[in-house]
C-alpha cells in the first residue's frame, strides 16, 4: 500500500497494511517515510512473530519479494480484477481515505510535528476495524436498549 498524505505539507510517507479478507480483520499496520525492502521486512517480521509464517499475497511492489526471500516467506502477487485484489484495494482504499480525511481537518500546525496525531488516528482506526470490538460495541448498545 502506498499512502500519499499531506503531512505537514512537506513530507510523504508509505504504508503497510496486513489484512485478513476472510475475517475482514486488520492484523496490522505499519507507516514509514520510506518505501523500501528493509521497511517491508520489518513489518513482514512483526507479522511474522506475531501470526507465524505464512504466504504474502501483494500488489506487485518491488520491495516485497527480496523482503520474503530474507524471511522464507512464499510471495504471491494478485492480479487487477481478481477477487482478492479487489478486496485487498478496498480496505487499503478505506485506510487511505480516512486518514486523509482526518490529517484534512485536524492538520498540525506545528513545523518541528512528528505526526504524533496521525499516528494516534491511525491506531483508533485499527482497533475500531477489529471485530471483537465491534461486538462489543454492539452488546453494550443491547444492554443500554434494554434499560
Amino acid at each position: 500500500m502506498r499512502l500519499r498524505f499531506r503531512w505537514g505539507g512537506l513530507r510523504r510517507g508509505s504504508g503497510f497494511v496486513c489484512y485478513e479478507p476472510f475475517q475482514k480483520r486488520f492484523l496490522g499496520m505499519w507507516f514509514s517515510w520510506t518505501r523500501s525492502s528493509l521497511a517491508a521486512e520489518l513489518f513482514l517480521k512483526e507479522m511474522v512473530r506475531k501470526y507465524g509464517k505464512h504466504p504474502v499475497w501483494s500488489d506487485g511492489a518491488t520491495c516485497y519479494p527480496e523482503a520474503c526471500r530474507s524471511l522464507g516467506l512464499k510471495h504471491q502477487v494478485y492480479a487487477q480484477g481478481e477477487w482478492l485484489y479487489e478486496v485487498m484495494e478496498r480496505a487499503v482504499q478505506t485506510v487511505k481515505d480516512r486518514t486523509e480525511s482526518f490529517d484534512d481537518y485536524f492538520p498540525c500546525s506545528n513545523p518541528e510535528c512528528r505526526q504524533k496525531h496521525i499516528w494516534n488516528w491511525i491506531r483508533l482506526f485499527h482497533l475500531h476495524k477489529q471485530p471483537e470490538y465491534l461486538q462489543a460495541i454492539n452488546t453494550v448498545k443491547e444492554v443500554i436498549t434494554l434499560r
